[in-house]
């Protein structure tokens, strides 16, 4: 039986490492006025427009939060397209999948890396995306990704309301991966024109929801092809032209038919002719619709 004495200097050491994992997050932040001089939002009066993008970590990943700064940075002048942040937004890095999976109450989502909300973004430490960490490139394409979230639900809604607009899984993921270039990693126009003839009773886009455990790839895929003939058909002033109008009290359903011009289930029907009919082959270009007469503002 060991002496009570010589358990003492490791229950001590257990002791002070459990208050080291207890310890108060250090912070590190891009201000208010780069975000804003980064996006080239318009400055009026002594404070500068946008709000600041913090970093929240622990002192093991320093080197993470470094990378995740250099991102946002990266990350602005892009998203500046669509609009700018009114709010804070919080990056939080977790020090696992395990952590980052709790924080964004998504269980068992094993390809999961980040989960962005209105005001604050998930991480999972880049320092365990692999054994040797990641590279910046990779940081810089997720936060890309995850900031698009974010600036998204911000000029869509507020604070109190971003949840409640309807904006269906398609639109959200697409715009995102549209905004950070990332066809290259979902599956092809003609991948998605084969499941459909495959399985047509299964719709990656209006059942995104039941599909995304399961076939997370094809919904992707879906989502960013979708977003993507939505620009190139309608252009990217009608995207914000949705957001905009979300900003204004309507949901998405309301926002789309009135930026766009159509339902949108009119417009999905169009994508999925689209693809069925491989409209992506042979050369053949999406030629903008002819342009809508003018309506009179609604009354206010």
């Amino acid at each position: 039986m060991p002496r009570v004495g010589a358990t003492l200097p490791r229950a001590l050491v257990l002791m002070l490492g459990l208050l080291a994992g207890c310890a108060a997050p250090l912070r590190t932040h891009v201000p208010a006025a780069e975000v804003a001089e980064k996006m080239g939002a318009r400055v009026s009066g002594p404070t500068p427009a946008g709000a600041p993008i913090t970093v929240e970590y622990h002192p093991r990943d320093a080197t993470a939060a470094a990378q995740a700064v250099l991102a946002v940075e990266r990350a602005l002048p892009r998203l500046a397209r669509w609009g700018t942040f009114d709010d804070a937004v919080t990056i939080v890095v977790h020090p696992n999948h395990a952590a980052l999976e709790r924080a964004a109450n998504r269980p068992d989502h094993d390809f999961l890396r980040a989960w962005a909300r209105y005001e604050q973004i998930e991480l999972q430490s880049p320092r365990t995306w692999t054994l040797i960490g990641a590279p910046q490139a990779q940081v810089d394409e997720l936060l890309l990704h995850e900031l698009t979230h974010s600036l998204m639900y911000q000029v869509a809604s507020d604070r109190l309301g971003w949840t409640r607009k309807r904006i269906p899984l398609w639109f959200r993921e697409g715009m995102a991966s549209y905004t950070a270039e990332q066809g290259y990693r979902v599956p092809s126009l003609e991948d998605l024109a084969r499941f459909w003839g495959a399985r047509p009773d299964a719709d990656p886009i209006t059942q995104a929801d039941t599909l995304y455990r399961g076939e997370s790839d094809i919904v992707y895929g879906a989502a960013h092809h979708a977003f993507t003939f939505l620009v190139r058909r309608y252009g990217e002033p009608s995207v914000r032209g949705i957001l905009q109008a979300m900003g204004q009290g309507p949901d998405f359903p309301e926002a789309f038919t009135q930026a766009v011009g159509l339902p949108p289930d009119a417009f999905l029907r169009d994508f999925r002719r689209y693809v069925l009919w491989r409209g992506f082959k042979g050369g053949r270009a999406l030629r903008p619709p002819p342009p809508r007469p003018l309506s009179p503002p609604a009354p206010r």
